[in-house]
């Protein structure tokens, strides 16, 4: 997968790739949250990336990611909420 927004290849970790298998994520999905979705920075290379789906009942989603050479996803969470 590549990210058009970011001009990066998306990479998943396997613990990544365990929850969205667990949420029933699809990888269409999770592009969608990656190119489309609200971005929260931590620091230059740690981000959230997070956005709501109206058929899904499980939300926010998130995809906590850090950039390093491409785009890692660590993890995806579900009933997100982001810090203000």
């Amino acid at each position: 997968m590549h990210s058009q927004r970011f001009k990066l290849d998306i990479v998943l970790t396997r613990h990544a790739e365990l929850r969205m298998a667990e949420r029933s994520f699809s990888e269409t999905e999770l592009l969608d949250l990656i190119d489309t979705g609200e971005v929260k920075y931590k620091d230059d290379t740690h981000l959230w990336i997070y956005k709501a789906f109206k058929a899904r009942n499980d939300n926010l989603l998130c995809a906590a990611a850090v950039i390093d050479g491409a785009l890692v996803i660590k993890t995806l969470m579900h009933h997100f909420t982001p810090e203000v």
